[in-house]
């Protein structure tokens, strides 16, 4: 009797039955040394990943072999850090490139769904004091509420006529703008703008922007490098120090910038998917942004378990910011008096 090819399953298909698939992978049955090296993180962290979003990888399905959650999320890890291409990464661990490619995606969507329960800026009054005082204690800047810098992560081109994607280097990519605490704790994280803003204009149009004009901006500031305009609530660096106060001023910030430098070299360290040494993300802008997001969410989960991120090998292929080394003037008269009274009162 003919059995009708729409109940054969994919991966039956591609590798027959006798293939050990992830399906009959257990976490019991391998050491914490190859879940460590294989997904790049330990047992204890796949198991939470696994209770977080097990019930949304949980979905009905008509096939006749559903792939678990726990398959899913070790499918989608294996791609996030090694940064290897679906087909490769899928016959190395036994599903075909569709499921593969099915399981990034559930994955990806489920923690993009959870983006803003680990990616935040605190409320409370007493969080917010502690923010400013760990700041503080790194290099004498005060009340700084996080750092902020753009990072490019390369894409695919969307299509030949889409000219808005490719960055002053010509190539494809997204500019990401981002935002972290003393520890390296992203406090927001914007992945999906287009390559060809430059990082000023991109703070312009940002959520970020509104946010601190409309409800953060309390006795505090963001510090930000020279590609940005100075603003009440973003302390750029003087662009020709002169005063001993002013040259004080400028190393205090770029001590503590450079917290959102490492944060960001070291998310790509850990996620080789967007360090662009395995070739650009394969997919449109807006999963590619979503791909980015939920390493950033992977990346503050991985903090608050403890594991120390800053100890990664610094990845090859960084993408600098775009406008690094342009110096923006800013007209903002209120901006310029309160960086003035910042030098007068802490670096005189």
């Amino acid at each position: 009797m003919a059995v009708p090819i729409a109940v054969l399953d994919c991966d039956l298909l591609l590798y027959g039955r006798g293939h050990r698939t992830l399906d009959r992978f257990k976490l019991e049955d391998v050491t914490d040394e190859y879940l460590l090296s294989t997904y790049g993180f330990p047992r204890q962290f796949i198991c939470y990943l696994v209770d977080l979003l097990g019930a949304t990888l949980s979905r009905p399905t008509q096939r006749s072999r559903a792939i678990s959650p726990e398959t899913q999320i070790l499918a989608a890890l294996g791609f996030y850090t090694s940064g290897s291409f679906q087909t490769r990464m899928g016959d190395a661990i036994g599903i075909s490139q569709a499921s593969m490619s099915r399981c990034v995606a559930n994955v990806t969507e489920a923690l993009v769904e959870r983006a803003s329960q680990f990616i935040h800026f605190p409320k409370d009054e007493a969080t917010v004091q502690t923010l400013k005082e760990d700041f503080y204690g790194l290099a004498g800047m005060p009340g700084v509420l996080g750092v902020v810098d753009c990072t490019h992560v390369a894409i695919k081109a969307p299509n030949a006529e889409d000219l808005s994607y490719v960055n002053r280097k010509g190539l494809h990519s997204l500019n990401c703008l981002m935002v972290c605490d003393s520890r390296g704790v992203l406090l927001s994280a914007e992945t999906h703008w287009p390559g060809s803003l430059a990082d000023c204009t991109v703070l312009e149009q940002a959520a970020l922007t509104s946010q601190f004009e409309t409800e953060l901006h309390k006795d505090g500031w963001l510090l930000g490098d020279s590609s940005f305009l100075l603003r009440t609530w973003l302390m750029t660096p003087l662009h020709i120090p002169e005063t001993p106060a002013e040259y004080r001023y400028n190393m205090a910030h770029s001590a503590t910038h450079n917290v959102i430098e490492r944060t960001l070299r070291t998310i790509r360290s850990r996620f080789r998917c967007l360090d662009g040494s395995k070739g650009t993300l394969q997919y449109s802008p807006e999963k590619s942004s979503h791909i980015i997001l939920a390493c950033c969410v992977l990346h503050n989960i991985s903090l608050q378990h403890g594991l120390d991120v800053w100890s990664a090998p610094a990845a090859g292929h960084m993408e600098q910011s775009e406008e690094e080394y342009e110096q923006m003037e800013s007209v903002d008269s209120e901006a310029c008096r309160v960086r003035q009274e910042l030098l007068l009162t802490h670096f005189s």
